[in-house]
């Protein structure tokens, strides 16, 4: 059974004192509130249930006592939308419906207020037998955009995007959303219909569209955000200046508040405010919208921005045209599939890390690295087909057919279909891969690359990476910290989980074989060499101008063992960070090739860590290089261990261990049992790696120095003797001539 685990529903704050006491006198405000730590999205004051969605934590208002639907049978609490009264279809303008006498006015003021409510504070309705909330520019779009379809569906997925996007709105230290979505997911058009919405309230203001190609953002403008606009009722539609249809530019006159009865009563077209409110379209460019100060900019495609053009650089300019000094004015919806990574999702990935919120990683102000929110929402919450007539998906196969919400019925899961398509395509990978890009299921699926430059086998690699997040790794990797027992140096070490440790375990060893050793010649030697082996991928200097470099990486790996304490030739250990100084690092690697009593090999043109390792006591854990007899080693190998990269047939060696590695361990064997390397970081590197580039790729660096370390015998070269020739004793003898003479 398919397992939820996109958002989670917080009730706990509810039963507090506090919360009831502000809920009874309505004193929440909207925006981010400390005490909960979460963004309040309500607008009357109250705080009802809470939901995290990818890091974010967002509250919702109290339900009301009445609700729509709650006199309806269970099973008929739908969306319904609001249908516009026919006559009032008829009048096109503010000022047209001024002219009407008072009474036929008269019958038009609650429905008019109600909707100008339901677009500012949400609206309330029963879903199947719940309250559910969606926010006034979730109502817009059900109830007021047209889209290619005509109406739009109502959808729980698209509920949780609306919720999200309101609280980066609502969110000052925000600057807007970055949207991982599906193909087909209605993206375009709800951000279209979003323009519309604020742009028809908002005075003096700019509202900007980018995408791909300004091809692209044309065709937004005119194919979406003008037909909507002219879509609007009249009380909800601004004069509007120029052309009906423009194809660069909507322009809004009045009105710039909401419509009230006494506003309507009003009869002189001087009265209204001008609104001096434009949307338009740019071309795509890294300058785009520069020194400009935008509203809203709305951001198609971005991940499909391929070269020159860079959205990495384009977010860097247009986000000054967010921004007056340190305030927030203006707010980005961004939204797109990935292409591959070198077609332009490399640098889109960038940006959706950079906003990941679960990764915690804002700065002093409170800001992510972009500025923005990254939202992920599976393919399986919104695949076209597979959702019921309340907006939830089909996740499985239903026992029995199940209405959809356009009146068919659903005879399988969403999850069997996703799953019939990708089966049919493994024997092409790259048309897999594009597939997962399309339809992911995962942020994996979505930045999947194309296989053709790999040098290792990438269908193996996604085998493993897909078993792993199916298998939702917890209680398989472990995350900690090592430290020294007692804080005393060089006695025992001690593992600690804790989420935010730099270690990923995946096997601990017994108590008997911690920290295990053995001294020769008053030198210490690893006590469990013959079960496993680390590698590392080093770096010397503690930091850089820009605050980049690479990471240090380590992994530790199990050999071939029949021990049944030793899991066989698993990848125990994964380390790949930069601390803030490389002594950090030297120390963690100590602390782990203690602990776990393994010899280490590492790169020896980087040598503090080696020089570190010698210096505390600990040579005897740093091997030799495995492909040179002692007596051909260097001074410095010698003193220190360690293996060189410069070397071609090293590189060469690097790789093939890899290669190796992967096709005999990884992906599903021929038994139906799968691998067990659970570290997709590395399993991610693997599939990107470059033999003639190797600097970026550390898990890879590191993972395959540990295979050479546990295969050292592979590479270990024969003391080959010289052949000498034997001398019997017999003398030889020049026969020419008369007599013989004997050689000397």
């Amino acid at each position: 059974m398919y397992k939820q685990n996109l958002y989670t529903l917080i009730t706990d704050h509810s039963s507090t004192k506090e919360v009831k006491r502000n809920n009874r006198y309505k004193k929440y405000k909207y925006g981010y509130n400390h005490e909960l730590d979460c963004v309040i999205i309500s607008k009357n004051g109250t705080v009802g249930d809470i939901y995290e969605i990818q890091g974010l934590r967002i509250a919702l208002p109290l339900p009301p006592e009445n609700i729509d639907g709650s006199d309806l049978k269970k099973e008929d609490q739908i969306f319904r939308r609001r249908q516009r009264p026919e006559s009032l279809k008829k009048i096109r303008s503010v000022y047209e419906f001024k002219t009407l006498t008072d009474n036929v006015k008269e019958d038009y003021y609650n429905y008019i207020e109600t909707e100008f409510n339901r677009r500012d504070d949400g609206y309330w309705f029963m879903c199947n037998g719940e309250p559910c909330y969606i926010t006034g520019s979730h109502y817009m779009y059900l109830n007021w955009t047209k889209i290619d379809i005509g109406a739009p569906d109502f959808r729980q997925s698209n509920r949780l995007f609306f919720y999200f996007w309101e609280a980066c709105k609502a969110d000052e230290r925000c600057y807007g959303m970055c949207y991982l979505k599906n193909r087909r997911s209605g993206f375009s058009f709800m951000a279209s219909s979003e323009t519309v919405n604020l742009a028809t309230v908002s005075r003096d203001s700019r509202f900007g569209i980018l995408s791909k190609s300004g091809a692209d953002a044309k065709k937004m403008f005119t194919d979406k955000v003008v037909p909507i606009s002219s879509n609007y009722p009249f009380f909800f539609r601004p004069i509007q200046d120029g052309m009906d249809k423009p194809k660069t530019e909507l322009s809004y006159r009045v009105p710039a508040s909401k419509l009230t009865r006494n506003s309507l009563k009003v009869k002189t077209e001087q009265s209204e405010e001008g609104l001096d409110t434009t949307i338009d379209w740019k071309n795509t460019g890294d300058n785009s919208y520069d020194g400009e100060k935008l509203k809203l900019l709305v951001h198609d495609e971005s991940g499909k921005w391929d070269k020159p053009d860079n959205i990495l650089n384009n977010w860097r300019v247009t986000k000054t045209c967010l921004r007056l000094g340190a305030r927030v004015v203006g707010k980005c919806l961004m939204g797109s599939t990935s292409n591959a990574l070198d077609k332009g999702g490399e640098n889109f990935k960038k940006l959706y890390d950079d906003s990941d919120l679960r990764k915690a990683n804002r700065n002093r102000n409170g800001q992510t690295a972009s500025g923005l929110y990254a939202l992920f929402i599976p393919m399986e919450w919104n695949y076209e087909g597979f959702i019921n007539k309340y907006g939830f998906p089909v996740f499985d196969t239903p026992e029995s057919p199940i209405e959809s919400i356009d009146g068919s019925y659903i005879y399988t899961g969403v999850i069997e279909h996703w799953e019939n398509e990708a089966d049919g395509l493994k024997g092409n990978a790259d048309a897999l891969n594009e597939f997962y890009r399309q339809f992911p299921r995962t942020e994996q699926h979505a930045f999947r690359d194309e296989t053709r430059d790999s040098i290792f086998n990438l269908a193996k690699i996604y085998e493993q990476i897909d078993y792993n997040e199916e298998k939702i790794l917890s209680g398989y990797v472990t995350t900690g910290s090592f430290q020294w027992a007692n804080g005393v140096k060089d006695t025992k070490v001690e593992w600690y989980p804790n989420k935010n440790g730099r270690f990923k375990l995946s096997w601990i060893p017994t108590k008997q074989m911690q920290n295990a050793f053995e001294v020769k010649n008053g030198i210490k030697f690893p006590g469990n060499k013959e079960f496993g082996a680390f590698g590392c991928d080093s770096y010397d200097i503690s930091g850089t101008v820009d605050g980049g470099g690479s990471n240090g990486a380590l992994h530790g790996l199990t050999a071939f063992s029949m021990h049944p304490d030793v899991p066989s030739s698993q990848f125990f250990l994964e380390y790949v960070a930069r601390p803030q100084t490389a002594e950090i690092f030297f120390e963690d690697v100590l602390m782990a090739i203690v602990f776990y009593g393994m010899p280490i090999l590492a790169e020896n043109n980087k040598p503090r860590l080696l020089y570190y390792l010698k210096r505390r006591g600990y040579r005897g854990y740093s091997m030799n290089r495995p492909d040179k007899l002692y007596t051909k080693l260097s001074v410095t190998e010698k003193e220190l261990g360690g293996i060189p990269n410069s070397s071609e047939d090293i590189r060469q060696a690097h790789a093939s261990a890899i290669e190796s590695y992967i096709e005999n361990h990884i992906g599903m064997h021929e038994n139906g049992d799968y691998g067990q390397m659970y570290f997709q970081r590395t399993l991610q590197d693997w599939s990107k790696f470059n033999i003639n580039s190797r600097t970026k790729y550390d898990a890879s660096i590191s993972s395959g120095l540990a295979i050479m370390a546990c295969q050292r015998h592979l590479y270990t070269p024969r003391n080959v003797r010289e052949k000498k020739k034997i001398d019997f004793g017999f003398s030889k003898y020049n026969n020419s001539g008369l007599k013989s003479k004997i050689i000397q």
